[in-house]
């Protein structure tokens, strides 16, 4: 905790450097107006000196006029610059803060899949929306108050020093006894801000869970387990919030103190100096009112430096999220990548999550342009190889080529290029049909769409749906069935038309007359690409060119379905136990 001052201000550094230096015209501009408006306190606390000198105590009637018309100006130009810095400020916090929100999700998305399984969507939508905008409501009140009063106290106490230095000494008395206790403080308040962004993170996750997860929840009854939860870590973060408001709201109060005793101070001192003619009224009203006003421009920059302490924690996590290098990227000297439909070859592919080996010398080739389907129990290593294709994770040793070229000597862009993946969950958002289809792209002509509807069997349902390709698909896609998720999936492979097809358990949750259909579409989407499929299911593969059949992530034999049947090895033991056990009739067999 001892570097938090440093590490306070390497923080700020980052952030105007990275942030706010873009946006330095309306910075300086806006600091303008607050030059302005601070400076207005100034001139307001030296009007007390012409009032009741010249006008109270002197009786003067023309100085009633002018002093009326002064405070008058003040109050009118503190109010068109209060506005006008208020408005470039708060424009300048929101685009700064929509900047760090952007590439805190650009920045996400680039980090490697082994991050993402250890940090859940709930932490990340925290630190994405909940960090960010913990920032952004703190450094609201910074940026759009701290100048202000900081020139506001210059102008001030340029006042106070200017009637008597002495009375301003004595008004500051306290103010070096303030010093220890607001580090201590500070610190304080920093350490229960971050504890509070962690459990705000945690209940994210647990929202995340419980409502991705409802119809689990509702069948097993897990409604008071998962409120019980909640309401431990609610409990939790109200506890760190109480503490850091207890923090923020004991460093304004410490200038209180301050401030008594130095008004106290001055009045036993400045008040002989009244009474024995030395000073006159209009002094001693100019200067109380000067350190009067400062007074709450130094309450308010000290309550700025605990809510600054609560920025910093977020600032923290936000940038130690930004720093993160991805563990997947680019090579110094990248290759092109292949032309055409290529041969896709894995030779003695090795990799392992954490100490537990999941490919263990993994070959096999997948011929250009045919179908090539993967097989074996669960955690044979078949998703796997997809990951180690598309490079979501790299092997640790052996070699994974496309069309001659090893993957990771090819740029991630142009090698995620080459693939259209249709897996068991097609990842639909909450957007319209066509935007579901097209994801963005604009260069996609009427007649083209239509072709890709009808080629992946969506224009069957589409007379069903009211708006046509305006409906919208809801949630996670939760307005169309499995079937119809399924072929919109196809449908953006379709349009993709890359060379390479992945297919994974694309029909495995589908009903029979769903997966007829899609199948259809499938195989439709499969021709003229090399194609992997996974599959569970040996019926649906069994007509594929070849089949490789997997066990503890190794390749232990290959063929046809015909050929590998009449082996009698591991695929015919799979055969056997998804046919024959349940008393059905081999469909290879008859072949």
């Amino acid at each position: 905790m001892s570097d938090a001052p440093d590490n306070a201000r390497g923080l700020f550094a980052w952030l105007w450097w990275t942030y706010l230096w873009p946006y330095r015209g309306l910075l300086t501009l806006a600091l303008i107006f607050m030059s302005i408006e601070g400076a207005m306190f100034g001139f307001l606390s030296y009007m007390m000196k012409p009032m009741f000198d010249e006008v109270f105590v002197g009786g003067s009637g023309d100085a009633l006029v002018w002093v009326g018309l002064a405070f008058f100006s003040i109050f009118l130009i503190r109010a068109l610059a209060s506005i006008a810095q208020k408005v470039l400020l708060t424009r300048v916090s929101q685009m700064s803060v929509g900047d760090i929100r952007n590439d805190l999700l650009s920045h996400l998305m680039t980090l490697e899949g082994a991050f993402h399984q250890s940090h859940g969507p709930g932490y990340l939508m925290q630190r994405v929306e909940g960090d960010v905008d913990s920032v952004n409501k703190v450094w609201r009140i910074i940026i759009t108050g701290a100048g202000r009063d900081v020139i506001a106290l210059i102008s001030l106490f340029a006042v106070a020093m200017g009637i008597d230095w002495r009375w301003t000494l004595v008004a500051l008395v306290g103010a070096p006894l303030l010093v220890a206790p607001a580090i201590v403080l500070q610190r304080f308040v920093r350490g229960n801000a971050r504890a509070a962004r962690d459990i705000a993170a945690q209940l994210s996750t647990r929202l995340n869970e419980v409502f991705h997860g409802i119809v689990p929840v509702k069948l097993n009854r897990l409604e008071d387990y998962q409120s019980k939860r909640y309401r431990r870590l609610t409990d939790d973060r109200i506890h760190t919030e109480v503490r850091a408001a207890m923090g923020q709201a004991s460093i304004p109060g410490l200038i209180d103190i301050m401030s008594g005793v130095g008004f106290m101070g001055v009045l036993l001192y400045g008040g002989g100096e009244i009474l024995s003619g030395e000073k006159t009224v209009g002094d001693f009203m100019a200067f109380f009112t000067a350190i009067g006003l400062a007074f709450e421009p130094l309450r308010r920059l000290g309550a700025v430096s605990g809510n600054w302490q609560i920025a910093a924690a977020s600032l923290e996590r936000i940038k130690e999220l930004l720093d993160r290098v991805p563990g997947l990227r680019d090579p110094e000297a990248p290759v092109a990548a292949p032309e055409g439909v290529p041969e896709i070859v894995l030779s003695d592919v090795q990799l392992a999550y954490g100490d537990a080996p999941v490919l263990r010398g993994a070959s096999f080739v997948a011929e250009a342009g045919k179908t090539t389907a993967l097989v074996g129990a669960s955690g044979a290593g078949k998703s796997t190889v997809f990951n180690v294709l598309t490079r979501l994770v790299d092997a640790e040793s052996g070699a994974v080529t496309i069309g001659g070229q090893r993957v990771e000597r090819m740029r991630l862009a142009e090698l995620r290029a080459l693939f259209s993946v249709v897996s068991q969950e097609a990842l639909l958002f909450d957007e319209t049909l066509r935007e579901n289809i097209l994801l963005g792209r604009t260069d996609v002509g009427e007649d083209r769409l239509q072709e890709v509807l009808k080629a992946a069997h969506v224009a069957d349902f589409l007379p069903r749906l009211e708006a046509g390709l305006e409906s919208p698909v809801g949630p996670r896609g939760s307005n169309l069935s499995g079937g119809q998720r399924q072929r919109v999936a196809i449908a953006r492979a379709i349009l993709r038309d890359t060379p390479i097809l992945l297919l994974d358990e694309a029909t495995s949750a589908l009903d029979v007359a769903s997966e007829a259909v899609v199948q259809e579409a499938l195989d439709r989407l499969a021709e003229g690409r090399t194609t992997l499929v996974i599959a569970h299911r040996l019926s649906t593969v069994r007509h594929a060119d070849k089949i490789v059949v997997m066990d503890a992530g190794r390749v232990v034999e290959d063929g046809t379905h015909d050929e590998l049947l009449a082996r009698g090895g591991a695929y015919a033991e799979l055969h056997a136990m998804q046919f024959e056990s349940a008393g059905a009739a081999a469909p290879g067999a008859r072949d």
